[in-house]
C-alpha cells in the first residue's frame, strides 16, 4: 500500500528541527579550531581533536538507528531520541566556549575536547533519526523533495549558525578576549544563543509531526510483522554483509566528498588567517586572528545560503539530468572552488570560491539519501541510514589523522591542504559515475 502523499508544509515540520540541529553544528564547524587554539592546542596537533566528531559518530549513529527501528513509544519510533540528542547537545554548547573556568575539573583544553566530543556524540544521536524520519514518512514520489527541503532547512541553520560571531560583533559583542580570558564574548553568546534555538526547533517538530503507528508503517511498507522477532536478532555483521551495492557505491563517493569537507572545516580560519591577514594573525588571541575566525563564519554562511537556494532547485535539475549528473556536476564546482582558494588574497574574493562549495554541500546532504533509501528494506531505515554514517565519519578520521602530515609535509601551509581538499572533492565528482540506481529517477 503506497505512504499518504504529504503536504509541504508537513513535510517541513519532519525537519524543522533540523534547522537548530545545523546552527549548533554549524557553531561548532566554524568556530572549534578557534576556540582549541585559544586554549593551547597548536595547529599541527588540532586535527586530531577533531577526530572526536567522527569517532563518537562512527559508533553512536548504527546503534541510535538499530535502537530506533525497534522502538514505539507515545511519540513514536524517531523521535524521542532526536529531543534526547537534542537536549544534551545544547548543554554540551553552554559548557564548550566556558572551558577556561573549569580548571577544577580539567585543564581548559582537555576540558574544551571533551565538552566537543560530547556535542558531537548527542548532535548524531539527534541528527540520525531525522534521516530516517524522512524515509519513513514521504512515498518514493516525494523522496527528492523531502530530503532536498531537509537540506534546504539545514542550509538555512548553517547560515545563521556560521554568522551569528559576526553579528555579534557588529552590533557591539566583544570579537578578542578580555584581559586573563582565552575566548572571545561573542563566541559564547553565539554558543548560547545557538543551544537555546537548537532546543525549541526540535520541539516544534516533536510536537508537530505524528509518526506512524507500528501497524500503519508495516502496511504502507510491506512489512510482515510477524518477522519482526528475527528481524530484532539480525547482527549488525549480517545487516552490513547484506546492504545493497548502492550502499558502497555511495560509500565510495562520501568516503572523497566528506574528507574534502572534514579538511575545509579544520584549516580554513588558519589558512585564511595566513593568507589575507598575514604577520598580524599568528597570535590566535590576535585581532587579525579573531577577524579571520569570523570571516571564516561568513564564508561558511555563504556557502551555506547558496546550498539552501540550491537545494530547493535539486528536485527539478534531478528530475531534468538525473540524480547522478546533478550530484556529480555539484561536487565538480565544490573541488574547482575550494581549489581556486590557493590564488586570492582578498577575503571579499573567497566568497565566490566558497559558492562552489555551496553547491556541492547541498547535493551531498540531499542526493545520497535520496538515491540511496529507495534501495533499503522499510523495516532496516533507521539501522541501515546509522551505518550508512561510516561513509561520513571514516573519511574524517582518515582526514584527522592524515591532516598534521600533510601540513609538515607541505612547509605547514594550510592552504595547501584546502587545495588537498578540492582535488578529493573532484575525485568524489568522477565516482558518482559507478553509482548504479536500481530504482527510477
Amino acid at each position: 500500500m503506497e505512504k499518504p502523499k504529504l503536504n509541504f508544509w508537513q513535510i517541513w515540520n519532519l525537519s524543522f528541527g533540523f534547522l537548530g540541529v545545523q546552527i549548533g553544528y554549524s557553531l561548532q564547524n566554524g568556530n572549534t579550531s578557534r576556540i582549541l587554539e585559544a586554549l593551547g592546542a597548536d595547529v599541527h596537533s588540532i586535527g586530531y581533536f577533531w577526530l572526536a566528531a567522527p569517532l563518537a559518530g562512527l559508533i553512536v549513529q548504527p546503534i541510535i538507528g538499530l535502537s530506533s527501528d525497534k522502538t514505539w513509544t507515545r511519540l513514536g519510533r524517531r523521535i524521542p531520541f532526536i529531543f534526547g540528542g537534542a537536549i544534551v547537545s545544547a548543554l554540551a554548547m553552554f559548557f564548550m566556549p566556558n572551558a577556561e573556568y573549569f580548571t577544577y575539573l580539567l585543564p581548559p583544553l582537555a576540558f574544551g575536547a571533551t565538552m566537543l566530543l560530547l556535542m558531537d556524540t548527542s548532535f548524531n544521536v539527534t541528527m540520525q533519526p531525522f534521516r530516517a524520519l524522512v524515509g519513513d514518512m514521504v512515498n518514493d514520489d516525494q523522496r527528492n523533495l523531502g530530503y532536498s527541503l531537509q537540506s534546504a532547512l539545514i542550509n538555512f541553520g548553517a547560515v545563521f549558525g556560521s554568522l551569528l560571531p559576526w553579528i555579534l560583533t557588529n552590533i557591539g559583542v566583544a570579537n578578542v578576549p578580555a584581559e586573563g580570558e582565552k575566548v572571545a564574548a561573542s563566541v559564547i553568546w553565539s554558543f548560547y544563543i545557538g543551544g537555546a534555538i537548537l532546543l525549541v526547533s526540535v520541539l516544534w517538530t516533536v510536537f508537530r509531526t505524528k509518526e506512524y503507528a507500528p501497524k500503519e508503517h508495516a502496511l504502507y511498507n510491506n512489512i510482515e510483522l510477524e518477522a519482526k522477532e528475527t528481524t530484532e536478532k539480525t547482527s549488525v555483521f549480517k545487516l552490513i554483509g547484506n546492504a545493497p551495492k548502492i550502499f558502497w557505491q555511495l560509500g565510495f563517493v562520501q568516503f572523497f566528498s566528506w574528507f574534502a569537507l572534514f579538511l575545509m572545516w579544520v584549516y580554513t580560519t588558519r589558512a585564511i588567517a595566513n593568507q589575507v591577514w598575514g604577520p598580524e594573525a599568528i597570535d590566535a588571541k590576535s585581532i587579525g586572528f579573531n577577524e579571520a575566525g569570523d570571516w571564516t563564519g561568513v564564508l561558511f554562511a555563504f556557502y551555506s545560503a547558496v546550498a539552501a537556494l540550491y537545494s530547493l532547485l535539486i528536485p527539478k535539475i534531478a528530475k531534468s539530468i538525473g540524480r547522478k549528473k546533478t550530484y556529480s556536476f555539484s561536487l565538480f564546482l565544490g573541488g574547482l572552488g575550494l581549489m581556486s582558494m590557493f590564488l586570492v588574497h582578498d577575503k571579499n574574493i573567497l566568497l565566490l570560491s566558497i559558492s562552489g562549495v555551496g553547491l556541492a554541500w547541498a547535493a551531498i546532504l540531499a542526493m545520497p539519501y535520496a538515491m540511496l533509501s529507495g534501495s533499503l528494506p522499510a523495516d532496516k531505515m533507521g539501522v541501515y541510514m546509522g551505518l550508512f554514517n561510516a561513509t561520513i565519519t571514516l573519511p574524517q578520521i582518515a582526514a584527522g589523522i592524515l591532516g598534521s602530515t600533510l601540513i609538515a609535509a607541505f612547509g605547514g601551509n594550510p592552504m595547501v591542504i584546502i587545495v588537498i581538499a578540492g582535488v578529493s572533492m573532484l575525485i568524489a565528482g568522477l565516482a558518482v559515475f559507478l553509482v548504479k540506481e536500481k530504482t527510477s529517477e
